[in-house]
């Protein structure tokens, strides 16, 4: 058993009997990143990879990991087969490759019974999402999928304030995410960004698929609202490039209008995801680059800041996800561990045969991910057709 045999369920995520194995697929940066938090967790370790699709950099990425030449596989395929048939195999896998990749690799973990977290978007076609999705409640296996944004305490918090009413009925949703690190002409030619401008391995977006999924998870999350409706204008704002780098769209969340902004090309923004979302009674906003505070508001009282750290009132599932005091400031890798945490739990649930709770992990899945394809394809529809309005 990983799980202790009884869980209290109100209280701060258990330990588990060992540390869970993971394994790696894609050798970027944001690879590095996960793996960081995976390991601040203590839930997790990296026993084996697959970093690059080229054999002789694979293998040359051992002590870059510090792991043996055979866990550092050729090929994620060769991976999948190697590692499910060892004892000690991998408990689950990151997939964090070009978004092109993501159909095929996680269909062969989830083959060889393998739990997976990928990366967002999901993958590039719909149809493939749905797949995953029909073969992830076949195979039985956890599927997690890195909308880290829904696992900042704050984030968590708002979620709540909502479903107890705190804003009332809600009446419009805006989203944006603005960032500036395309301003310069020549960062299309960096490694890590030309294929994030290649229809090929990008998709049919490029900005959209990549924050603009963010912003569209984060509205709905936190408003417990699917997104129904869209119309969105694609734009290249800077430089020539095969695809866009930012988007503005108008938002129906059923009867809710709302607004979604997302571009590369905002100088002065870095991390620029703000949610505001409004109601009958109050409203709540959040900015990533505040990221442990909340703005909270309640008509006709004095505004209220809510911020995350031990000790300050905030409820017992969001204290779950808090490491440290007030004033000793989180961020995106804490996040990171969060989400990397309740996926540990899952995974662990599965292995021990186990069912947990409803709301008690609150990780995007599969679903969650399908649906930010469904968002990106809309989007694609929309812009084709003059920004008409278009359903999901």
């Amino acid at each position: 058993m990983l799980l202790p045999e009884k869980l209290d369920f109100e209280g701060p995520f258990p330990r588990l009997a060992r540390r869970l194995r993971l394994g790696v697929v894609g050798g970027g940066r944001i690879s590095g990143m996960q793996a960081t938090a995976a390991r601040m967790t203590d839930r997790w370790e990296v026993v084996a990879g697959a970093f690059s699709s080229d054999p002789a950099r694979a293998k040359a990425s051992a002590p870059e990991w510090y792991l043996p030449e055979d866990r550092c596989y050729a090929s994620f395929a060769q991976m999948a087969a190697a590692e499910a048939a060892r004892e000690d195999g991998v408990d689950a896998v990151m997939i964090t490759t070009p978004n092109h990749l993501h159909f095929d690799c996680a269909k062969a973990f989830l083959e060889a019974g393998i739990d997976v977290l990928c990366d967002k978007p999901l993958t590039n076609e719909v149809a493939e999402a749905e797949a995953l999705v029909a073969l992830t409640h076949e195979t039985g296996c956890v599927f997690g999928v890195s909308y880290v944004m829904s696992c900042f305490p704050m984030i968590r918090q708002a979620r709540e304030i909502v479903a107890g009413g705190g804003i009332g009925k809600i009446n419009q949703i805006h989203v944006e995410f603005m960032q500036d690190w395309m301003t310069p002409e020549e960062v299309a030619d960096a490694p890590h960004v030309k294929w994030r401008l290649d229809p090929a391995k990008s998709g049919k977006t490029s900005c959209v698929g990549d924050i603009g999924t963010h912003a569209a998870h984060l509205a709905s999350f936190v408003s417990h609202l699917d997104l129904t409706e869209l119309r969105a204008e694609f734009h290249v704002c800077g430089a020539p490039k095969p695809l866009e780098d930012t988007v503005f769209a108008w938002t129906r969340h059923g009867d809710v209008p709302g607004t979604l902004m997302a571009t590369r090309l905002a100088p002065g923004n870095r991390g620029g995801l703000r949610l505001r979302i409004y109601g009958s009674e109050g409203g709540l906003e959040w900015d990533l680059e505040d990221c442990d505070r909340l703005k909270f508001n309640r008509f006709g009282e004095p505004d209220r800041v809510i911020s995350r750290g031990h000790g300050h009132g905030v409820s017992l599932a969001t204290e779950r996800l808090v490491r440290t005091a007030r004033g000793f400031p989180e961020g995106i890798i804490e996040a990171w561990g969060n989400l990397y945490t309740e996926f540990a739990m899952a995974v662990a649930a599965r292995k021990d045969g186990r069912e947990l709770p409803d709301g008690w992990l609150g990780m995007p899945r599969v679903t969650d991910g399908a649906e930010g394809v469904r968002f990106i394809d809309a989007c694609v529809r929309s812009n084709s057709r003059s920004a008409s309005w278009v359903s999901l």
